[in-house]
């Protein structure tokens, strides 16, 4: 497809690839058969930790440079209402994939069901931009900047909100904004990913020579924020008499460590996008959803209660990880491809039909 962001494909490829491997081996390794301590499992837990800030900042991306590229701006813009239906679709998989059918048969609500997932907050997440852009589509790209300061705002004053419980408000809207109320997904911080995600896709070209620049560029950002953003928040905070949020955010510089792992991965597949427009590649960055519900249903047995992760509790070593790990996204994989193929039957032969009545 002309236009096509294909390196933003094969990260979205990567990001829910990763996302699988990540809960298979938390799920079922047994650590008392590991040393902790080893730079292998070290690196993997590192590794780990930027999956969902590439998602979230991902779907800020490609959301935001679907609706900026689309000839029809404003409230014409057909985007607004494909969004809008992501939405509703992102919320309703991400509560029924954390419903248990047995204990619901017995008038009773599982406690995870309110636990907020990784979809509801993405779903959000787009939301949010596509708010943001019905209020501001006539700044046209600069609307980039508002999103980048709404981002950064998020992240500085991160230390500010962070355990703040909101007990005035339900549990099942209060576990929707921060981390105190148990979640593991909220809006705050993880809102912050996905608006400057919306501000790189304001401002994306398709341009080879620009591009590359643009990845080298984005590369030496990540690694300058991954080493020097502490120091540099910390020489900051000197500025002042007294201790200020950039002291806080310099000893827990979580957010923009890991967003700098995040510019130092797109700039990497930015560079190798020629590479990356295998159709297989494709297939599973746009079938990120599909393989998300499949891995909730087959590990942690959603709707029935029973997955791998009861079945076998972190009782696999290393080496039965591995394979178990990669047995388990070949699955996955070939359940939701299947699942695409009878898709397909299904639509052709309703197609066919009509066709048929028609003449």
């Amino acid at each position: 497809m002309k236009g096509r962001l294909h390196y933003l494909d094969a990260l979205r490829g990567f990001a829910i690839i990763m996302m699988l491997q990540g809960h298979f081996v938390y799920s079922m390794l047994d650590l008392s058969t590991i040393d902790e301590n080893n730079t292998i499992y070290e690196f993997w837990k590192y590794c780990r930790g930027f999956t969902a800030p590439l998602f979230f900042t991902i779907s800020g991306w490609v959301i935001t440079f679907l609706l900026i590229k689309n000839q029809q701006q404003g409230f014409k813009n057909p985007r607004i209402k494909k969004g809008l239906k992501r939405f509703v679709e992102l919320l309703f998989w991400g509560y029924l994939i954390r419903l248990n059918l047995p204990m619901l048969f017995q008038g009773k609500i599982n406690s995870s069901f309110l636990k907020v997932d990784v979809l509801q907050i993405i779903g959000c997440g787009l939301l949010f931009i596509i708010l943001i852009y019905c209020l501001f589509h006539f700044l046209k790209k600069n609307i980039g900047w508002v999103y980048l300061t709404i981002g950064i705002v998020i992240f500085i004053y991160e230390p500010l909100y962070r355990d703040i419980e909101f007990d005035q408000l339900h549990v099942f809207f209060a576990s929707y904004l921060t981390q105190a109320n148990g979640g593991v997904f909220y809006l705050l911080p993880w809102l912050g990913y996905v608006a400057i995600g919306a501000f790189f896709g304001c401002f994306q070209t398709t341009n080879f020579v620009l591009k590359d620049i643009v990845a080298a560029s984005l590369m030496g950002l990540g690694l300058l924020i991954i080493y020097k953003s502490s120091s540099l928040f910390i020489w900051i905070d000197s500025l002042w008499e007294v201790q200020t949020v950039f002291y806080k955010i310099a000893y827990n510089n979580y957010l923009f460590i890991r967003l700098g792992d995040v510019f130092l991965l797109v700039g990497v597949f930015m560079l190798l996008e020629k590479f990356m427009r295998q159709k297989s590649l494709k297939f599973v960055g746009t079938k990120t959803l599909d393989l998300y519900v499949v891995h909730y249903f087959v590990l942690f047995g959603s709707l029935t209660g029973v997955g791998l992760q009861k079945i076998f509790p972190r009782s696999l070593n290393s080496w039965q990880v591995v394979f178990g790990a990669i047995l388990f996204i070949l699955l996955c994989l070939a359940v939701v491809y299947l699942i695409e193929k009878l898709k397909q039957r299904h639509h052709e032969k309703i197609s066919s039909f009509f066709s048929r009545r028609l003449l």
